[in-house]
């Protein structure tokens, strides 16, 4: 298994034991992985989700009055792509 695809299933897992539900992409140049976040997310719980997604290469949040709150880190495929 590329180590991009072990670190997105990684996060994947991490991110499923603190209660969201995510759910990994393949792009052609990143593995994505992607959660909605709920409005009654605890503060603690927050913590936690920002320190698995500082393991990704890149993350971010979305916010949208239509479809709420959606959490995403990408992780490269390029195999010497300096973190």
């Amino acid at each position: 298994m590329p180590a991009s695809e072990a670190r997105a299933e990684d996060l994947d897992a991490r991110l499923s034991d603190l209660g969201l539900t995510a759910r990994m992409k393949q792009h052609a140049t990143y593995m994505s992985v992607e959660a909605e976040v709920p409005e009654t997310l605890p503060d603690a719980t927050w913590r936690e989700v920002l320190e698995v997604l500082t393991e990704a290469d890149r993350f971010g949040l979305l916010v949208s009055s239509s479809t709420g709150r959606t959490l995403w880190a990408a992780i490269y495929k390029e195999a010497d792509h300096q973190r």
